[in-house]
């Protein structure tokens, strides 16, 4: 929806086709007046074959008496940016954002979406079009009710994400849900939908003449749009420049919102439009700033779902929440100083909170992020903490004044606190390994899904794992985050480390100190993985005629070679077999959706086989005979292991715990295998005699699964020719360091056939190869069991330990410097009286 300059509300509308695709529909009903209809494509004509387009304009502002539009009175200018087959490009949308700023429009409605919010030039278009004051407002996307389905450019900070529900205000179930993806691996994401609207059953104009309903998040985007015409109506028209704006009437839209009961922040954002209440504020509206949400509260459930689901506790990786700053002062506006805490009573100060935050905020938006940690001295306390934090901006003056405007933004805070759980209870999750589409082509993790070709949902625990993450709180566990390398966390601290669809690489570092983490320090480690099949992987290549280029997978599900570098030291490989079929263990039933298989696991390890069929391109020469009457054979998918002081479990799929496109869930095995990594306790099914393996697997290594070199990784990882280093989401003491018992050295890492950056020589220097990287542990031999390589891991090869701090190693050192000193000197001194002696003898015979 756009507005003219004199204030009267104009369309320009877009439809939400797909997940890939921005479709609009330009409009031809007979029951709207248009102003200007203009077309962007490369065909010649302004029809609206589709209808989609008519209806969403007929929502704001048709004139049909049994479908009358929120401001019938809007004048339409409609846009023309996809063909009749629904084929566009980003520079036919570019056109036509750029003429919309150049004719001075106020309001645009995009009923459209996809999930590439690094389409850096339509990105950055829509926030020139928001810093030329035009209000965006777009559909959040049909997904639904899939977690991390946001679509661009509803996801936007600057834009008005609008979600859908129905008439007994529940949440629609194709509205997507939150939260933005934009900032995980390495942070938290915002909440959004801004609001929500209806959009199940909506009334709007037919082609031709007459009504008809339809239902989605594209509907509920015009209602939204046809609310802000009307409260633009209500500001004088003198007055509109200098009081509305993007940010503004957002603060007017999510603070009048009539918040729901039930649907938590991520579903329904701030709540349900409200006109009424949205007039009321924007009445007497005085330019300001504000943050978005304004209250975090772990005592209002389910709405602050997930932060009400799990209290806050000392000794536990900072809990990030990211609130949006919405500046309705200006188009830029600055932070005039660093945010505070301020506590209400004197148990606040328990709390330690550290900020990061947009020093400059623009256009309209920033953000404000809380690293909150519970101090060492709330180790036992119980109880709630409540204060506000503040934070300042200023933006400069608005034409006519002489002194910036200023406003002090608050944000209130309720926090539960409970005492430090047991070890063994506390789970972390690594999200540091996670690589997701955008900006690289990963792809599905299930191969039977042919609707949704990208892993594009954050592979976050409160994403497309939030059901295993209240699964996980319901069974008593509290699921940490780990947005840094392994070299970033304690391992004393918990219980089990949990590897989850992972896709990145792995520091040198990372894989000796996760080593030392299970044998030595009891570190229980739990790995799902996922399939990796070369083959496969160059099947699935093709042709975008967007970006005009050829798109290929940069992994497979997971990154399997990386996954088995870091198995290395304990003896453990998957393979690069594409398995499908239905299991059950003690009569519980479960899907392997496109999983691998483990083809190498030591002696004494317990191993669990199933009859499979492999659907990889090498797997269907087998399959073919199979089928001709020849018995499936087994593949080992699960293996258990005790591992010196330490405990490991491996699966190879993870699509059991991924609600994104689960057939049927493991979270009754997920439980039997966090009861073993944590605490020990082993189930007699999972641990049966007939499961025991008395000789081990064993595949040479030219035949283990091999990286990918023609694709360049360093465009997509964070651990290949990055620097390693401990990031804002890591505990407070080793932030911008290179973690917990490392000395400090900046080493890099590559792949076979990609580029490296190189910082420098000495200990910066980098590896030659992908096998180089490995640690160089003793010559193993198919006969060598876990006994005698842990030996030989922890005596024999102690060169290549990463150094430990001064308490491990200092203090040994002096001694032994010591003790060698004393016996060199007493050899010494034995020695030289012998030569005195022998000396005095001769000088006597010379006599």
């Amino acid at each position: 929806m756009l507005f003219g300059e004199k204030g009267i509300p104009v369309l320009k509308s877009k439809w939400l086709f797909s997940t890939l695709e921005y479709v609009l529909i330009i409009l031809t009903s007979e029951t709207l007046s248009f102003q200007e209809r203009t077309n962007w494509t490369n065909e010649d004509t302004l029809n609206d074959n589709l209808g989609h387009g008519t209806f969403v304009a007929g929502v704001i502002a048709g004139e049909d008496a049994e479908c009358l539009g929120f401001a019938p009175d809007t004048e339409i200018y409609a846009f023309r940016v996809f063909t009749d087959a629904q084929v566009s490009y980003t520079s036919w949308f570019l056109d036509a954002f750029n003429y919309a700023i150049a004719i001075n429009m106020d309001v645009l409605n995009l009923s459209i979406g996809g999930p590439d919010y690094l389409d850096l030039p339509f990105v950055e278009k829509v926030w020139e079009i928001t810093a030329n004051n035009i209000i965006m407002v777009s559909a959040i996307g049909n997904d639904g009710p899939l977690y991390g389905t946001l679509n661009n450019p509803a996801d936007q900070s600057d834009v008005i994400g609008v979600g859908g529900i129905d008439y007994s205000d529940h949440i629609a179930s194709f509205s997507s849900r939150g939260m933005s993806t934009w900032e995980i691996p390495h942070g938290y994401g915002r909440v959004k939908p801004d609001i929500v609207a209806y959009g199940r059953e909506i009334m709007g104009s037919k082609i031709s003449t007459g009504c008809k309903q339809l239902s989605g998040t594209s509907v509920a985007s015009p209602v939204v749009a046809g609310v802000v015409c009307l409260l633009v109506s209500i500001i004088p028209e003198n007055k509109r420049k200098e009081i509305l704006n993007p940010a503004s009437m957002k603060q007017a839209l999510v603070e009048g919102a009539a918040k729901l009961v039930g649907p938590n922040m991520y579903e329904q954002g701030a709540g349900r439009v409200d006109l009424l209440e949205s007039f009321e504020i924007l009445k007497s509206y005085q330019p300001r700033a504000s943050i978005f949400p304004s209250i975090l509260d772990y005592t209002n459930c389910p709405y602050t779902w997930p932060f009400c689901r799990q209290a806050l506790y000392s000794g536990a990786m900072p809990v990030i929440f990211n609130a949006t700053i919405l500046n309705g002062m200006g188009v830029i506006g600055y932070v005039q100083s660093p945010p505070t805490w301020h506590p209400s009573t004197e148990e606040g100060n328990l709390l330690r909170i550290h900020f990061t935050y947009s020093e400059v905020i623009w256009p309209w938006t920033g953000y404000l992020a809380l690293h909150m940690q519970i101090k060492e001295e709330g180790a036992h306390f119980s109880g709630v903490i409540e204060g506000n934090v503040t934070v300042r901006v200023y933006s400069p003056p608005a034409q006519g004044e002489k002194t910036a405007r200023t406003s002090t933004c608050v944000l209130q805070l309720k926090l539960n606190v409970v005492p430090t759980p047991p070890r063994s209870k506390r789970i972390l999750w690594d999200q540091f390994h996670s690589i997701k589409y955008p900006p690289g082509y990963i792809p599905r993790d299930s191969l039977d899904v042919r609707n949704d070709i990208l892993d594009w949902h954050g592979d976050h625990l409160h994403t497309n794992f939030h059901i295993m993450f209240n699964m996980l709180r319901d069974a008593g566990y509290y699921v940490e985050t780990l947005g840094s390398p392994f070299t970033c966390f304690d391992a004393s601290n918990y219980g089990t480390l949990l590897l989850v669809d992972l896709e990145d690489e792995y520091f040198q570092e990372e894989i000796e100190k996760l080593r030392d983490d299970v044998i030595n320090t009891g570190l229980g480690l739990a790995v799902f993985a996922e399939w990796y099949n070369m083959d496969t992987m160059v099947k699935m290549r093709f042709f975008d005629d967007n970006t005009r280029s050829w798109w290929t997978p940069v992994t497979g599900g997971a990154n399997i070679p990386a996954l088995n570098d870091l198995l290395e030291p304990f003896g453990i490989a998957f393979g690069d077999k594409i398995l499908n079929g239905d299991f059950s263990i003690d009569g519980e039933h479960s899907r392997y959706a496109s999983g691998t298989d483990i083809v190498r696991f030591p002696r004494d390890g317990y191993i669990h086989s199933f009859p499979f069929l492999d659907s990889s391109e090498s797997g269907a020469t087998q399959n073919v005979l199979l089928n001709s009457g020849m018995n499936k054979a087994d593949s080992p998918i699960l293996g258990l292991l005790d591992a010196g002081e330490g405990r490991i479990a491996v699966y190879g799929d993870s699509n059991c715990l991924d609600s994104s496109h689960m057939v049927t869930n493991c979270y009754w095995l997920l439980r039997k295998i966090l009861d073993f990594t944590g605490s020990n306790i082993k189930d007699p099914v999972l641990f049966s005699e007939s499961a025991k393996q008395d000789v081990p697997l064993y595949e040479d290594d030219n035949r283990l699964p091999s990286r990918r070199t023609d694709v360049n990784y360093t465009l997509y990882s964070t651990v290949t020719g990055k620097d390693l280093i401990c990031r804002s989401d890591s505990r407070f003491e080793v932030w911008g360091t290179k973690g917990y018992n490392l000395h400090v050295r900046g080493r890099n890492k590559i792949m076979p056939g990609h580029h490296v950056i190189d910082l420098g020589r000495g200990l910066n220097s980098t590896f030659g190869s992908s096998r180089s990287r490995r640690p160089k542990f003793t010559k193993k031999t198919k006969g060598d069991s876990l006994g005698n390589r842990y030996f030989g891991l922890l005596y024999r090869d102690e060169l290549d330990v990463p150094e430990l701090v001064a308490s491990h190693w200092v203090v040994p050192a002096i001694v032994a410097v010591t003790g060698f000193v004393l016996i060199l000197s007493i050899w010494r001194i034995h020695h030289k009286r012998r030569r005195q002696r022998r000396s005095a003898s001769g000088r006597l015979a010379n006599l």
